[in-house]
């Protein structure tokens, strides 16, 4: 890795602290090893247009943890999960809640078959299928420039529990994208994430079912 275990090693440590997150021992390692994996697997799949190992601390591993604050659940599935985000930072991170990677493409699912076997994660379950042949529920689901929200809860709505809640990341928001949610969903509340080392906007946007009458 390129920009160095040390070096990477303090830019999660002084990120984490910037943003106030309390990790369990051993969650810096964890996150290292899989900083590792993913660089080696990247050279030959492209699971991510960052290539740059500087880059993934901040663009992959910090934005994803700056969502460990509101997962307050056991179970999550992270859909679209790509190359493992932030499903794989946060089940590190929460060693106690159950993760489900979502992912459709056979390479990005070999790679997070091996994440899960190598690091290892006995937390974290892969299955590789469309959003919309998933089965549920899952008290959290969350998605990461994935789609829409429309097509997110169009596709993958019915994997969230009754009283679960949804956290799609998001850089700038749309207002028109936000009115353009289902009926049976409502927004809760839009955080502006402050992640260090990304300049861009980033927003959190936390959805529930509307009650059924």
């Amino acid at each position: 890795m390129r920009m160095g275990t040390v070096a990477a090693a303090h830019e999660i440590a002084e990120g984490s602290k910037a943003m106030r997150l309390a990790l369990p021992d051993g969650t810096q390692a964890k996150l290292l090893a899989y900083l590792e994996l993913l660089a080696k697997w990247n050279r030959a799949y492209n699971l991510t247009a960052v290539r740059d190992p500087a880059e993934m601390v901040t663009r992959h591993l910090l934005d994803s943890l700056a969502v460990l604050p509101f997962v307050h659940a056991t179970t999550l599935a992270d859909l679209g999960s790509g190359a493992g985000l932030p499903g794989i930072p946060l089940a590190i991170a929460q060693p106690d809640l159950a993760v489900t990677l979502i992912e459709s493409n056979g390479k990005k699912a070999r790679f997070l078959r091996e994440a899960v076997r190598t690091l290892p994660l006995p937390n974290v379950t892969v299955r590789e299928a469309r959003v919309q042949d998933a089965a549920g529920p899952f008290a959290t689901v969350t998605a990461r420039a994935f789609a829409s929200l429309g097509d997110m809860l169009a596709w993958g709505g019915h994997l969230l529990a009754p009283d679960g809640r949804w956290l799609a990341m998001k850089g700038r928001i749309d207002p028109e994208e936000l009115s353009a949610i289902p009926a049976d969903f409502r927004v809760l509340v839009v955080r502006r994430l402050e992640v260090p080392g990304i300049d861009g906007e980033r927003h959190l946007v936390e959805l529930a079912r509307n009650s059924r009458r």
